[in-house]
């Protein structure tokens, strides 16, 4: 079978598409048969050098959707469309190959209404915006920043905090034109970063108020400032780190306005957690409310141009891989 291998971690001149055997049916796992995967910033993080828990040679690719080739012993039909994410690519081999096998606890089953594209840009984007939403304390009429609006994190964030009755829900624009794109879409507080700074904007669009919750999927200086952007009693949740790992905040802003700073990883999430939110998330897009925006799709064999131009370009919404 076909599979894009990370030879060596070093940038994307180490990936190659190599043949491998096609994996054999076990009685605890479920052959999937893929039919699309998600391309993430994790892969770059791994290609880089920078995943303690990955090794090489790594077939990458932590997201995806297929069709259900043996169901072993889980129960589930074979011929059934899934979705997943899990530790694949990094800890074992991951979606960016024509068949896997996936741990049943992390499968769920796709709507007929969504077509397979769309089904593998949900998985590790979704579950962590709902589910960090959750831990947040969110509830109707609590505002809300969710940095990077053309991000997977921050975009599904704004949707479904938005979807679910926020108060105010904020982002952030790295250019005029990805501000631009914003609107257009109908996200409203979208902070345009190259005319107003960060909290600048939050205490414009909050009338000084500060904002209940922060989703901070960007790291780097985004964090310290989204930190200074809370309001009394606030939550920040850290999850991401593509502007940088290290960051300064003053810690005032923790102490004096009675905050709180956490950290967030999906691979930690059990299985009744992540099959709640996935509850919430599928009703919110099946009613038309949250609306998953995909914004190129690649066959396999591109796989390195895919994950370039998600890092350099930083597109609007998801770069998806097709078999």
């Amino acid at each position: 079978m076909r599979a894009i291998e990370a030879k060596a971690f070093s940038g994307y001149g180490g990936l190659r598409q190599s043949e491998l055997p096609k994996p054999q049916p076990t009685a605890d796992r479920v052959l999937v048969r893929v039919t699309a995967a998600g391309v993430t910033p994790l892969e770059y993080t791994i290609l880089s050098g920078g995943h303690p828990r990955a090794t090489a040679p790594l077939v990458l690719g932590n997201e995806g959707a297929g069709v259900i080739e043996d169901a072993g012993d889980s129960g589930l039909a074979v011929g059934s469309r899934v979705m997943f994410t899990g530790p694949y690519g990094v800890g074992e081999n991951g979606a960016w190959q024509d068949w896997l096998l996936v741990r049943p606890e992390h499968l769920a089953l796709v709507p007929d209404a969504i077509d397979d594209v769309v089904a593998a840009s949900l998985p590790a984007a979704y579950l962590t915006a709902q589910i960090t939403l959750t831990q947040a304390g969110f509830a109707p009429g609590k505002t809300l920043l969710a940095p990077g609006i053309g991000g997977s994190v921050g975009n599904a964030t704004y949707q479904l905090a938005r979807a679910q009755g926020a108060g105010k829900v904020i982002s952030t624009a790295g250019s005029a034109a990805k501000a631009a794109r914003a609107r257009e879409h109908g996200f409203d507080h979208v902070i345009d970063l190259t005319t107003e700074g960060l909290a600048d904007g939050v205490r414009r669009i909050t009338a000084g108020k500060g904002v209940d919750i922060v989703i901070d999927s960007i790291g780097g200086t985004v964090t310290s400032e989204a930190l200074s952007s809370l309001g009394h009693g606030g939550v920040l949740t850290t999850l991401g780190y593509s502007a940088g790992r290290k960051t300064t905040i003053d810690v005032t802003d923790l102490i004096w306005k009675r905050a709180r700073m956490t950290g967030f990883s999906l691979f930690a999430q059990s299985p009744t957690t992540i099959a709640a939110a996935w509850q919430d998330i599928l009703s919110l897009i099946g009613n038309g409310s949250v609306k998953p925006i995909v914004e190129r799709v690649y066959p396999l064999a591109e796989a390195g141009e895919a994950l370039r131009h998600l890092i350099e370009d930083r597109p609007f919404g998801k770069v998806i891989l097709t078999m």
